[in-house]
């Protein structure tokens, strides 16, 4: 019998989260429905299977549909809501950064490129080192749970870009490259999760903690609208300006 991928199994668990309603005030920070939440895991489910040849030359390069251009389509939408162009502008410089980190992690593991794979410290699969590091890099320089949704899956897509301009860079005779396909596809799917999770969770927290959400330097309409409670609407006109840059 063959074993599904680690990446469609926790897609089918966030699935049941969503359909019993234990997801709802992180979709509503992140402007979406339940429906489209779903209808987005199906594509991603559909796509895995799907890659897009894009080269047949000396490198053999495909796109995968599930690992690339739908966490493509999620993050410029995503973008599209975001509350203030600050956002906008640090969750991609965010996805720079977690893409260069997650680079830089393949590389200290010795490898000769940085596909998901191998062992870290000779005991810790790659396919779970990746999405944590992405996870937490993304959240820690995107910090709203759209930013740090973006920057991780952005970022690991650049990592297969990344490794596509090393092949050509180096002169490699001939190399394959699946950018979101693969082992990707896991780590692309783990990492968004993972930054969701951090920032819901640590978001949460230091709000809690400091009694609201941070004021300082803020205008005066995002501060009224975070200040007001979440009815649970995904449509609410107030949803994107309340996702702010959750802190």
């Amino acid at each position: 019998m063959t074993q599904l991928p680690i990446g469609i199994i926790v897609l089918i668990a966030v699935s049941v989260l969503i359909y019993f309603g234990l997801a709802q005030r992180v979709l509503d920070r992140m402007h979406l429905s339940d429906r489209a939440a779903l209808g987005i895991i199906v594509l991603l489910v559909v796509g895995s299977f799907i890659d897009i040849p894009i080269s047949t030359g000396r490198f053999d390069v495909s796109v995968n549909a599930g690992g690339a251009l739908v966490p493509l389509g999620v993050a410029v939408y995503l973008l599209s809501r975001a509350g203030t162009s600050r956002e906008w502008g640090r969750a991609l410089i965010a996805a720079l950064i977690t893409g260069a980190v997650i680079f830089g992690v393949g590389n200290l593991m010795g490898r000769a490129d940085v596909e998901p794979g191998g062992r870290f410290f000779g005991y810790l699969d790659a396919l779970w080192v990746y999405p944590i590091i992405g996870g937490l890099v993304a959240y820690i320089a995107g910090r709203s749970r759209r930013s740090a949704f973006i920057a991780a899956t952005l970022g690991l897509m650049l990592v297969d870009l990344a490794y596509l301009a090393w092949l050509v860079y180096t002169g490699a005779p001939a190399g394959t490259v699946a950018i979101g396909g693969a082992g990707a596809f896991d780590g692309i799917v783990l990492a968004g999760i993972v930054a969701v999770l951090l920032a819901e969770v640590i978001g949460e927290t230091r709000e809690r903690l400091q009694g609201g959400p941070a004021t300082k330097g803020r205008p005066d309409a995002l501060v009224e609208a975070l200040r007001k409670p979440i009815p649970g609407e995904p449509g609410d006109n107030n949803a994107g300006n309340r996702e702010g840059e959750q802190r």
